[in-house]
């Protein structure tokens, strides 16, 4: 026996077409023209497009509609989903050239989010015991993002965050961190300062429309090995540039 036909909503079909036709139209679409290249009826199309202006992922315009935010959300959720499709082959080789848990993250509006992380068994991650926002300048890969930015974005960043103190050595001192990032260096370290006993190294990924960094972490006995290692990790990193761009 074939494979049954699965039972499918009409009208979500209808307003994800509908989406599509918004989507790839260059300038406001005028509820006529997507009616006539959806082959809809005109009534139907202005129920859906009502309804989707009203949930946000569309936008009525003097002359047509547009994506909303919501739909612009989606789609920058989808380029950051094949993002990670492409690295996470690499994130794995990585893991496993380098015996280290592998890690990828980014700088999405204003902030410093961790996208990605491949380990296993004898490369456990970090407890993330406390997240990203507040802890981006005590991360390897979130100081090697900030040394990325351009100053004003940098100087935005650190305004609007405190510089908490997770261990003794977490540097506190923004003229210090600041110092630090502004040499912009081709790797980004952090030992025990996110937390006691671990050590990370982080290299950038810098790509059209995509700031981010890979980072390896380890227990702090590894650290000088690992830093001696900085250079194999900057080359997966171009690599997964490469392929953050396509």
């Amino acid at each position: 026996m074939g494979e049954a036909t699965p039972t499918l909503i009409g009208s979500v079909r209808r307003a994800l077409h509908l989406l599509d036709a918004v989507c790839a139209s260059e300038r406001p679409a005028t509820a006529k023209r997507l009616a006539h290249a959806l082959d809809l009826p005109l009534p139907t199309v202005y129920h859906l497009l009502r309804t989707l202006v009203y949930e946000g992922y569309l936008r009525k315009l003097d002359d047509g509609y547009v994506l909303g935010g919501r739909a612009n959300g989606l789609r920058q959720g989808n380029a950051r989903q094949a993002a990670v499709g492409r690295a996470r082959p690499m994130l794995a080789h990585l893991r496993d050239e380098m015996r280290a848990a592998a890690y990828l993250s980014s700088y999405e509006d204003g902030e410093v989010v961790l996208v990605d992380v491949v380990d296993g068994p004898g490369a456990e991650c970090v407890d993330l015991w406390v997240g990203m926002r507040d802890a981006a300048h005590a991360t390897a890969f979130g100081k090697c993002i900030l040394s990325c930015l351009d100053k004003p974005c940098r100087d935005d960043y650190l305004a609007r965050h405190e510089l908490a103190d997770l261990t003794p050595r977490t540097v506190t001192d923004r003229r210090v961190l600041e110092r630090a990032l502004g040499a912009r260096p081709p790797y980004a370290v952090d030992r025990e300062e996110y937390l006691l006993g671990t050590a990370c190294v982080a290299a950038p990924v810098r790509a059209p429309g995509f700031v981010g960094a890979i980072a390896i972490s380890v227990p702090v006995r590894r650290f000088a090995s690992s830093v001696a290692d900085a250079d194999r990790l900057g080359r997966i990193a171009r690599r997964i540039a490469r392929a953050v761009a396509l």
